[in-house]
């Protein structure tokens, strides 16, 4: 009998340290800045491909998506590495995406583009000036993504 015993209690301990290991993690996940930064970059060239095929509704849910993106990157990362992410991105990006925006909502080609230049010049003096130069961005030259069309509808 107490080898029973024994043995149900050994069950139990392993069951609720089993149980306690399954538990989720406290507080909710935050992706880390890479993260952010890598959905900004597929973001980004989403962003052109819309503008270039004047898919101004695509390119304004785009930019907005850059946006919000770099939004939470600033809440939860706003220092990354001793560097002050949350005001480098409102100090450099905020003025190019305005024009991007600007550019959108006039449903102009040529101003998108100067724009969209503008916003990646932007970058990466952005990454410049966080000691990370040499990831530069460019203007894509292939969707980033397959499945994807680009055309707006009805084209």
């Amino acid at each position: 009998m107490k080898r029973v015993v024994m043995i149900a209690l050994l069950a139990l301990s392993i069951a609720g340290a089993v149980a306690a290991g399954e538990q989720p993690a406290a507080g909710p996940y935050v992706p880390g800045f890479g993260e952010f930064m890598s959905a900004t970059q597929v973001r980004h060239a989403k962003l052109w491909f819309a503008g270039e095929a004047e898919n101004w509704d695509l390119a304004a849910y785009e930019v907005d998506e850059i946006r919000e993106g770099l939004d939470d990157a600033a809440k939860f990362h706003p220092v990354h590495k001793n560097v002050p992410v949350a005001e480098m991105i409102k100090s450099n990006l905020d003025a190019p995406l305005r024009e991007v925006e600007a550019a959108i909502k006039a449903k102009d080609k040529s101003d998108f583009a100067r724009a969209f230049d503008g916003l990646t010049t932007a970058c990466n003096a952005c990454h410049a000036g966080a000691s990370y130069g040499f990831i530069k961005v460019q203007r894509p030259t292939v969707p980033p993504v397959s499945n994807q069309v680009f055309a707006p509808s009805g084209k």
